[in-house]
């Protein structure tokens, strides 16, 4: 088993200090930490970093951590402490940025309909507060199923470290591609130049259907894939540049 780096170290310190110490003050941070949609009331921008230290449940914290520890060592190792720490938090910043503007089309693509009946900003905000959609002009303009969406998009908060995670291991994959890997659900070894772009496949299918299982922001998987990709991707391709 590898020993653990330092700068890895310390993330999973962090991240299990902040999902313990609430349930044992009984606090609840999720209003202050977790990444909020831009319209909501609790948003703030200091959201895009700290989310990446909250998680939902155990066995959350539990597979990001791994996956940090397990895919990030060897990076960590061949970049340094310093290098690694920039990655990991570009890929997980960039992941909440690109699951926002993700997001916001789908919410304003709803919002518009909203406008479009006559109502103002203000008399929106309080039908997605209240969570109702009783008012005359909403008849024939919106469906129970777009109210929900637009109503869980403005309410429910992403936590969690996964996009930062997706960036480290795709790095991984494109510095180690012939490294095995397996599946929970599919336990064959497969090579990492195979194994992550299924995984990442299966993000973006999920992402652009209805048939997530369970409440996964997809979306943010992908944006950590797409910004580790392109930050590992100009590393390795100038590492060996004399200047």
């Amino acid at each position: 088993m590898s020993r653990i780096s330092d700068a890895i170290k310390h993330l999973i310190i962090i991240n299990v200090i902040v999902f313990i110490a609430p349930q044992l003050l009984q606090l609840d941070f999720t209003n202050i930490l977790a990444l909020h949609f831009p319209k909501n009331e609790h948003f703030g921008f200091w959201q895009y970093v700290t989310h990446m230290f909250v998680h939902g449940s155990f066995p959350h914290i539990l597979f990001n951590m791994y996956g940090l520890w397990a895919f990030g060592t060897p990076l960590e190792r061949m970049w340094g402490k310093n290098k690694f720490i920039f990655f990991y938090f570009s890929a997980g910043i960039g992941a909440a940025l690109i699951y926002t503007l993700v997001n916001y089309y789908q919410f304003n693509a709803i919002y518009e309909l909203f406008l479009g009946a006559g109502l103002s900003e203000n008399e929106i905000m309080a039908i997605l507060k209240a969570g109702s959609t009783n008012d005359y002009r909403l008849d024939g303009v919106i469906t129970q199923e777009q109210f929900q969406k637009i109503w869980s998009l403005y309410h429910t908060p992403a936590v969690g470290a996964s996009g930062a995670v997706y960036g480290v291991l795709v790095a991984f994959g494109l510095y180690f591609k012939e490294a095995k890997l397996a599946l929970i659900f599919f336990p064959v070894p497969i090579a990492a130049k195979y194994f992550i772009p299924i995984l990442i496949a299966f993000d973006l299918f999920f992402g652009m259907t209805r048939y997530s299982v369970g409440n996964i922001a997809h979306f943010a998987h992908i944006g950590g894939a797409l910004i580790g990709f392109i930050i590992a991707w100009y590393w390795k391709k100038n590492q060996f540049k004399v200047y």
